[in-house]
């Protein structure tokens, strides 16, 4: 057989017949190098277009007990996150957060449209000059770049005085209720 590039399938290049580069069809095992076998995690038989079966319904298969344990583990820990996230600890540190976010984004944004409705509706105004070739516009535009680090500043002061501690708490104590209800096991 002749392939495209004017090579035969047979010396090695490629497969010889269509369907020969599926030999391990329907295998999710692969031969190592020291004739050892393994599951090929990687595998997916439906994907692939082996697994399925000509009478329409899909094969079913009893979930391994060590499967089922860690899907127990996961069902725990999932409950377990969604009752810290009904904590009272955790509740105080989202209304810090927010307590801080909202008003600072408004003012940040107002202070913004601000700057550049000034911008567009005033321009006499922002081509006032206020000392020698500094005018108006130029002052409130190094305005936007103090006004964006200050911000940041003030952010991460108020994460690190009024939310971190309380943040490292409760995912110290999440990690212990997960680690419980998982049976010890990560």
């Amino acid at each position: 057989m002749q392939s495209s590039n004017g090579r035969s399938h047979g010396d090695g290049d490629g497969p010889e017949r269509p369907g020969d580069h599926h030999q391990g069809q329907g295998s999710a095992y692969v031969d190592a190098p020291t004739g050892v076998r393994y599951e090929d995690p990687w595998y997916d038989a439906l994907a692939s277009g082996w697994g399925e079966s000509g009478t329409g319904r899909a094969p079913t298969a009893e979930v391994p007990a060590a499967r089922k344990e860690r899907e127990d583990g996961a069902v725990a820990a999932a409950q377990v996150y969604l009752e810290v996230q009904r904590s009272a600890a955790f509740q105080e540190v989202r209304s810090r957060y927010r307590r801080f976010v909202g008003p600072a984004v408004a003012g940040f944004f107002l202070w913004y449209v601000g700057y550049v409705v000034t911008a567009t509706a005033a321009p006499g105004f922002m081509a006032r000059p206020v000392a020698g070739a500094v005018n108006v516009a130029l002052l409130a535009g190094l305005g936007q770049f103090l006004s964006t680090f200050l911000l940041t500043w003030a952010y991460a002061r108020h994460a690190r005085l009024r939310r971190d501690r309380a943040a490292l708490e409760l995912r110290w104590d999440t990690q212990e209720l997960t680690r419980g209800a998982r049976g010890g096991v990560l």
